[in-house]
């Protein structure tokens, strides 16, 4: 007799309760699959365009200003300072059109913004198209300006972008931020700036970038610990399941081992069982997570970063670690089975 296959049986014979234990254990699992995936693909966005930043200082009005934009006076100190080159403005404010806040933003660079549809001049994030029903060729008026949408974005924001000169204009010749690269350490040269220039703030881009992932990590840990405890619902229940199924067969392991079958051996059909629980319940979540993970990406404008989302040691690492969890939460039932007494397992009715 075959206690392996014995164990393959049990689990075919109470197919309701084997598939409820893995719902657990494929809730669990799935959610670790989705939110650990989705804050990846975040993380794979947030490095690729802080990689691409082309400057080491961004100077923007300090708190104190009380004023989220910068003057035009303030602003010419800061380009003409002889420690800043390659200086670049940026200015964005916010407009109230058809009773939606929507923020109006400076572009400089066209080709860093991704295009669903028509072309650059006046683009709106489709999240803005998509609440105020704007298309290719819509009218829009911002600051008593008409303008004519030329082009939808496929970032799920509420922006609308224009020429920088165009953005600045209709904010009174102001700008919100301005970007330079610097001759020397930026971080002294941030200093310098903000002892030397009154109502501006500096910050180096080493610090915004460690600022925007250390935010990006935290809300790794908050996804994981949320999908930790679902899967900890569903391991409970393997320890239940296997408790519930010692019980039932107490008969037939008493006769296994009249018969001559060990307690090693039957400590370890039954962890093998709890195993396959854990096993086949985690690659059933994968498989509904990366159905999770796809419709997510199609939503949030992942989908280049598919890979990054769903990456082989995420797959490896839910499925191993599900099945040595499930054989862990086994150890009790096994260990009673394997230690019941001949007589009274083969008296038990």
């Amino acid at each position: 007799m075959n206690l392996y296959k014995m164990a393959f049986n049990n689990i075919r014979r109470r197919k309701l309760r084997s598939a409820l234990t893995m719902l657990g254990i494929i809730i669990g699992v799935a959610t670790i699959v989705v939110l650990v995936g989705i804050t990846a693909g975040a993380t794979s966005v947030v490095k690729e365009e802080t990689s691409s930043l082309m400057y080491d200082v961004t100077i923007s009005p300090s708190l104190s200003s009380g004023s989220s934009l910068m003057d035009n006076q303030t602003a010419s100190k800061v380009e003409s300072y002889p420690k800043l080159y390659n200086v670049t403005e940026f200015t964005g404010f916010q407009e109230t059109i058809n009773g939606n806040d929507v923020t109006i933003q400076g572009t400089n660079n066209w080709k860093q913004l991704k295009l669903k549809t028509g072309s650059s001049g006046v683009v709106v994030d489709s999240g803005v198209a998509e609440k105020l029903g704007y298309t290719v060729g819509s009218k829009v008026k911002i600051k008593d300006q008409d303008m004519t949408v030329t082009g939808i974005a496929k970032e799920n924001g509420e922006n609308i972008y224009v020429d920088q000169s165009l953005a600045k204009q209709m904010a009174d010749n102001k700008v919100s931020a301005i970007t330079a690269r610097t001759y020397g350490d930026p971080k002294t040269v941030a200093e310098d700036l903000q002892n030397n220039i009154t109502g501006v703030s500096a910050q180096t881009k080493s610090e915004k970038v460690a600022e925007v992932q250390d935010m990006v990590n935290q809300s790794m840990l908050f996804a994981s610990i949320i999908a930790s405890v679902g899967l900890l619902v569903g391991i409970i229940s393997v320890i239940n399941t296997m408790l519930i199924s010692v019980m039932e067969r107490t008969k037939q392991l008493g006769i296994l081992k009249a018969i001559g079958f060990t307690n090693g051996e039957i400590m370890g059909s039954t962890l093998f069982e709890a195993g396959i629980l854990g096993f086949l319940g985690a690659v059933i979540g994968v498989v509904i997570g990366a159905v999770g993970i796809f419709a997510a990406a199609n939503a949030l404008h992942f989908t280049d970063y598919m890979s990054e989302m769903l990456p082989v040691w995420l797959i490896v690492t839910v499925i191993v670690g599900s099945t040595v969890l499930s054989i862990l939460a086994g150890l009790y039932p096994a260990r009673r089975a394997s230690k019941l007494n001949v007589v009274e397992a083969l008296r038990d009715e």
